[in-house]
C-alpha cells in the first residue's frame, strides 16, 4: 500500500525532522527525561507553535482539522527521535475525547490550553484486572445530588502525574464486564480524594497508577452522555494504535540507519563487517520489514475514524500485529549487529529496542491483536 503525501504534510515532515535534529539528539533526549515530568515543558510548548498540538482538533474548536494521516507523519518523526513528550495521551486520547464528547463549555475550559502547550492532558482507563478488555470497567461513579462520587483504580496512565486533567472512566451502570454502563469524567490534577503513584517506565516514559477514595466532582464534570462511553473510547484506542504504528516505523527506520552506519564503519579482519554478504542480507530484511510496517501504517491511518466500527478494528488489530512483529524482528537484528553495546544505556539501539517492547505491550500485545483478527475473518475484510 502505497501513499502520496500532500505538499503540505511533506512541509510538516520536514519542518519537524529539522526542529527535532536540532533539539532532540540522543543526549538532549536524556536531558529531557530527568525533568521531573520525565519530558521538557519548552519542548511541549515549542511543538504548540508548530501546530501539532491542534493538529488532530476540528477548525471549530480552533484546532486544524488535520487527519490521521497527518498524525502519522507527526508521530514517524517522533519515534525516529525517541520523543518522550506526552503527545499521543494528550491529543490522540485525551484531547481528541474532548474534542468529541464535550459541550461547548468544557472544550472552551481545556481545548485551547492543549493547544497553545499550557496544558497537558492524560487519558486513565485501563485497570489492574482488565488487561486488554476495555469493557472492564470496575472504578464506579455514583451520583450526588450536587454531582459525582468516584471510588476505583487504574493503572498505567501515561504522563498522569504531571497532566493538568485527566479523563477518567468510571462505572455509572451494569456489571463490570458490560459494554453499556461507562461514563467519562473530567478531573483535575490535585483534586481531593485522587491519589497518584508516579513511575519511569523501561522505555524511559512516565507513567502513573491512580487511587479514587470518594473523589467527589461537580455535576458538569461528565464528559458525554452517560453510561455509553464505550464506543468512543473504542474509537480513541484504534487512534492512538494508528499513532504507535506510525511510531514503530519511524523507529525502525532509525534503527537500519544506526546499523547501516555501524557495518560500513566496524572493521573486523582488516575490512568493515558490513562487506559481509550474510549481514548485508540481514540489513536487506529489514528493508523489507520497514515497508511492510509502513504500509500497514498507512493502512491504520485511514481506517483510524473509519465510522464502521468492525472494519476499523479489523484493520487497526492487523496494523498492529505486522508491525509489532516487524519492528520487534529489526530492533533484534540491530542488537544482533551492534554486539554487546546494543543494549546499553549508553547507545541509541538499547533506548529504541526498550521502545519497541513497551509499543508492543501497548494496547494489546500481538498475539491479543492477531486474535481479534482471526476473530473478524482475517485481513481481506479488514481491506477497504
Amino acid at each position: 500500500m502505497q501513499l502520496q503525501l500532500t505538499e503540505d504534510q511533506r512541509l510538516l515532515r520536514d519542518s519537524l525532522d529539522r526542529f527535532l535534529a536540532d533539539r532532540y539528539g540522543f543526549e538532549q533526549r536524556r536531558a529531557h527525561q530527568r525533568q521531573a515530568a520525565g519530558y521538557n515543558r519548552e519542548i511541549w510548548s515549542a511543538f504548540a507553535e508548530l501546530g501539532l498540538l491542534g493538529l488532530l482538533l476540528p477548525a471549530e474548536q480552533d484546532g486544524f482539522g488535520g487527519s490521521f494521516v497527518d498524525a502519522m507523519v507527526v508521530m514517524e518523526s517522533f519515534g525516529r527521535a525517541l520523543v518522550v513528550e506526552p503527545y499521543l495521551p494528550s491529543l490522540l486520547l485525551a484531547g481528541r475525547c474532548i474534542s468529541l464528547a464535550g459541550d461547548a463549555a468544557q472544550r472552551a475550559r481545556l481545548l485551547p490550553g492543549l493547544i497553545a502547550g499550557e496544558l497537558v492532558l492524560a487519558f486513565a482507563h485501563a485497570e489492574p484486572q482488565a488487561r486488554y478488555d476495555l469493557a472492564d470497567v470496575e472504578t464506579t461513579a455514583r451520583r450526588q445530588a450536587n454531582g459525582w462520587v468516584l471510588d476505583g483504580r487504574k493503572s498505567l496512565v501515561q504522563a498522569g502525574a504531571s497532566a493538568d486533567w485527566l479523563v477518567v472512566s468510571a462505572r455509572t451502570a451494569g456489571a463490570t464486564r458490560d459494554a453499556n454502563g461507562i461514563s467519562l469524567f473530567l478531573v483535575p490534577r490535585g483534586a481531593p480524594g485522587l491519589v497518584l503513584r508516579d513511575y519511569a517506565t523501561h522505555d524511559g516514559l512516565h507513567a502513573a497508577d491512580l487511587r479514587l477514595d470518594g473523589l467527589r466532582l461537580p455535576a458538569d464534570a461528565l464528559l458525554g452522555a452517560p453510561a455509553e462511553a464505550l464506543p468512543l473510547i473504542e474509537r480513541l484506542v484504534d487512534g492512538a494504535i494508528a499513532g504507535l504504528v506510525a511510531e514503530l516505523v519511524g523507529i525502525m527506520s532509525a534503527l537500519q540507519a544506526l546499523t547501516l552506519d555501524h557495518i560500513r564503519t566496524r572493521v573486523q579482519f582488516g575490512r568493515p563487517i558490513g562487506s559481509n554478504q550474510v549481514l548485508q542480507h540481514r540489513v536487506v530484511d529489514m528493508t523489507m520489514a520497514i515497508e511492510q510496517a509502513r504500509s500497514m501504517a498507512i493502512l491504520a491511518a485511514i481506517e483510524a475514524d473509519a465510522p464502521d466500527p468492525r472494519r476499523r478494528r479489523l484493520a487497526i488489530s492487523t496494523a498492529k500485529t505486522v508491525a509489532g512483529q516487524a519492528a520487534t524482528q529489526v530492533a533484534r537484528d540491530a542488537v544482533q549487529l551492534h554486539g554487546g553495546m546494543g543494549i546499553t544505556l549508553d547507545h541509541p539501539v538499547g533506548h529504541y529496542f526498550k521502545r519497541v517492547a513497551a509499543i508492543e505491550a501497548s494496547l494489546g500485545n500481538g498475539a491479543h491483536h492477531l486474535g481479534l483478527v482471526a476473530a473478524g475473518g482475517g485481513l481481506a475484510n479488514a481491506l477497504p
